[in-house]
């Protein structure tokens, strides 16, 4: 059998990113920015490491993004207890924008899943859980 799902899902992926792009940079915004933002609103304030390992994505890449997210006034980073974790949170400014935010992905996301029926959305998001729970056993 010849194997091609993680393409398919990396494919769609690059597609909702692409899309999701589109439509937040009018916003002052990209996906990658968005994730962090959302991450911080659903957990709190979190440090670099929690959000890089929360993100799967690199530290200096989630430094980066941090950097100009703390230039356009979205972030937020201050010293936590251990002077070598420092905390990032959302700003005031970010947390007015964040309803916004999230209208454009949950919109962008109705128009994905359109068509898909609800027992289908059940099957496919258990099917994620248990492939990303297998890629983590992987070590």
């Amino acid at each position: 059998m010849n194997y091609i799902y993680g393409h398919k899902i990396n494919q769609a992926a690059r597609k909702f990113t692409k899309k999701l792009n589109e439509k937040l940079s009018t916003q002052g915004l990209y996906s990658s920015q968005w994730g962090i933002i959302w991450c911080l609103h659903q957990r709190g304030s979190l440090t670099q490491v929690d959000i890089s390992n929360y993100l799967n994505v690199e530290a200096p890449t989630i430094t980066r993004s941090l950097t100009r997210l703390e230039e356009l006034g979205w972030v937020i980073r201050e010293e936590g207890e251990d002077k070598r974790a420092r905390k990032v949170s959302l700003t005031p400014q970010a947390k007015e924008m964040l309803a916004t935010w999230q209208k454009t992905s949950d919109d962008l996301e109705i128009i994905a899943l359109q068509n898909i029926k609800e027992e289908d959305l059940i099957v496919f998001d258990r099917v994620l859980q248990q492939m990303m729970k297998n890629l983590d056993s992987l070590s």
